[in-house]
Protein backbone atom coordinates (compact mmCIF):
# COMPACT_ATOMS: atom_id res chain seq x y z
CA UNK A 1 0.00 0.00 0.00
CA UNK A 2 1.44 3.33 -1.05
CA UNK A 3 1.52 5.95 1.69
CA UNK A 4 2.52 9.59 1.53
CA UNK A 5 3.23 11.57 4.68
CA UNK A 6 3.89 15.31 4.63
CA UNK A 7 5.75 17.24 7.30
CA UNK A 8 7.32 20.62 7.89
CA UNK A 9 4.32 22.90 7.86
CA UNK A 10 3.94 25.67 10.38
CA UNK A 11 3.39 29.32 11.12
CA UNK A 12 5.78 31.81 9.52
CA UNK A 13 5.89 35.50 8.74
CA UNK A 14 5.52 37.18 5.38
CA UNK A 15 8.86 37.03 3.58
CA UNK A 16 10.08 33.99 5.47
CA UNK A 17 11.11 30.65 4.03
CA UNK A 18 9.83 27.18 4.82
CA UNK A 19 10.46 23.70 3.47
CA UNK A 20 7.79 21.04 3.48
CA UNK A 21 8.68 17.41 2.92
CA UNK A 22 6.91 14.24 1.92
CA UNK A 23 8.05 10.68 2.38
CA UNK A 24 6.65 7.89 0.23
CA UNK A 25 6.49 4.25 1.22
CA UNK A 26 5.02 1.07 -0.14
CA UNK A 27 6.44 1.14 -3.64
CA UNK A 28 9.62 2.10 -5.45
CA UNK A 29 9.72 5.89 -5.21
CA UNK A 30 11.20 6.34 -8.68
CA UNK A 31 8.05 4.72 -10.12
CA UNK A 32 6.34 8.06 -9.51
CA UNK A 33 6.22 11.59 -10.77
CA UNK A 34 5.47 13.78 -7.76
CA UNK A 35 3.41 16.89 -7.25
CA UNK A 36 2.57 19.46 -4.63
CA UNK A 37 -0.89 20.95 -4.35
CA UNK A 38 -2.53 23.32 -1.91
CA UNK A 39 -6.02 24.05 -0.74
CA UNK A 40 -7.76 26.73 1.30
CA UNK A 41 -11.24 26.41 2.83
CA UNK A 42 -14.01 26.73 0.28
CA UNK A 43 -11.67 26.54 -2.71
CA UNK A 44 -10.61 23.78 -5.04
CA UNK A 45 -7.25 22.13 -4.65
CA UNK A 46 -4.66 24.07 -6.63
CA UNK A 47 -1.62 22.73 -8.44
CA UNK A 48 1.66 24.14 -7.11
CA UNK A 49 4.56 22.18 -8.61
CA UNK A 50 5.52 18.87 -10.14
CA UNK A 51 8.71 16.92 -10.72
CA UNK A 52 9.27 13.90 -12.89
CA UNK A 53 10.56 10.59 -11.61
CA UNK A 54 14.19 11.38 -12.39
CA UNK A 55 14.08 14.92 -11.09
CA UNK A 56 15.09 16.23 -14.49
CA UNK A 57 11.88 18.14 -15.27
CA UNK A 58 9.89 20.49 -13.08
CA UNK A 59 6.87 22.68 -13.57
CA UNK A 60 5.30 25.39 -11.42
CA UNK A 61 2.14 27.37 -11.16
CA UNK A 62 2.74 30.99 -12.14
CA UNK A 63 1.82 32.15 -8.64
CA UNK A 64 4.87 30.44 -7.12
CA UNK A 65 7.36 30.50 -10.00
CA UNK A 66 10.65 32.00 -8.89
CA UNK A 67 9.80 31.60 -5.19
CA UNK A 68 9.19 27.85 -4.75
CA UNK A 69 11.45 24.96 -5.71
CA UNK A 70 10.44 21.32 -5.89
CA UNK A 71 13.10 18.65 -5.55
CA UNK A 72 13.38 14.98 -4.76
CA UNK A 73 15.82 12.49 -3.31
CA UNK A 74 15.10 9.05 -4.74
CA UNK A 75 17.52 7.40 -2.31
CA UNK A 76 15.47 8.71 0.61
CA UNK A 77 12.00 8.39 -0.97
CA UNK A 78 11.51 12.09 -0.32
CA UNK A 79 10.09 15.03 -2.22
CA UNK A 80 10.52 18.58 -0.99
CA UNK A 81 8.98 21.96 -1.60
CA UNK A 82 11.24 24.86 -0.68
CA UNK A 83 9.14 27.99 -0.29
CA UNK A 84 10.85 31.38 -0.19
CA UNK A 85 9.50 34.92 0.01
CA UNK A 86 6.26 33.62 1.41
CA UNK A 87 3.12 35.70 1.05
CA UNK A 88 -0.08 35.64 3.06
CA UNK A 89 -1.86 34.17 0.04
CA UNK A 90 0.40 31.10 0.28
CA UNK A 91 -1.49 30.11 3.42
CA UNK A 92 -3.06 26.71 2.75
CA UNK A 93 -2.94 23.02 3.46
CA UNK A 94 -0.18 21.60 1.28
CA UNK A 95 -0.55 18.10 -0.12
CA UNK A 96 1.95 15.91 -1.88
CA UNK A 97 0.73 13.51 -4.52
CA UNK A 98 2.16 10.67 -6.58
CA UNK A 99 1.37 9.71 -10.15
CA UNK A 100 2.82 6.73 -11.95
CA UNK A 101 5.76 7.92 -14.03
CA UNK A 102 4.75 9.14 -17.44
CA UNK A 103 1.17 9.93 -16.50
CA UNK A 104 0.06 12.72 -18.85
CA UNK A 105 -0.21 16.17 -17.35
CA UNK A 106 -3.77 16.83 -16.28
CA UNK A 107 -4.59 13.27 -15.40
CA UNK A 108 -5.47 12.61 -11.77
CA UNK A 109 -2.74 11.69 -9.36
CA UNK A 110 -2.92 8.20 -7.95
CA UNK A 111 -1.99 8.71 -4.31
CA UNK A 112 -2.27 11.59 -1.87
CA UNK A 113 -0.94 12.53 1.51
CA UNK A 114 -2.98 13.88 4.38
CA UNK A 115 -1.66 17.43 4.08
CA UNK A 116 0.34 19.83 6.21
CA UNK A 117 -0.81 23.31 7.20
CA UNK A 118 1.25 26.31 6.18
CA UNK A 119 0.18 29.64 7.63
CA UNK A 120 1.86 32.86 6.58
CA UNK A 121 1.14 35.71 8.96
CA UNK A 122 1.44 39.37 8.15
Amino acid sequence: QVQLVESGGGLVQVGDSLRVSCVVSGRTFSDFDMGWFRQTPGKERQFVARINWRGSNTDYDDSVKGRFTISRDNAKNMVYLQMNSLKSEDTAVYYCAAAYAGTPVGRPYDFWGQGTQVTVSS
